[in-house]
């Protein structure tokens, strides 16, 4: 199962975050992949096989053409 995330898309993990929400946002896209916590801004990377594993769902965002 091939998933398409992108820079600023909102993704929510499986897991939730220390501050209680499990909804972030992609900051970074490469051989890791960075995320920032939509509720309390920490940021944290991981690398992309971890990365899908723990992926839920990807919400897309509007601005792309």
């Amino acid at each position: 199962m091939k998933q398409e995330y992108f820079l600023n898309d909102d993704v929510i993990m499986k897991k939730p975050h220390a501050c209680g929400t499990n909804l972030w946002t992609i900051t970074r896209v490469g051989a890791d992949i960075k995320i920032k916590c939509k509720e309390c801004g920490r940021e944290i990377m991981m690398d992309r096989l971890e990365f899908q594993k723990k992926l839920k769902k990807v919400i897309k965002n509007e601005t792309k053409e």
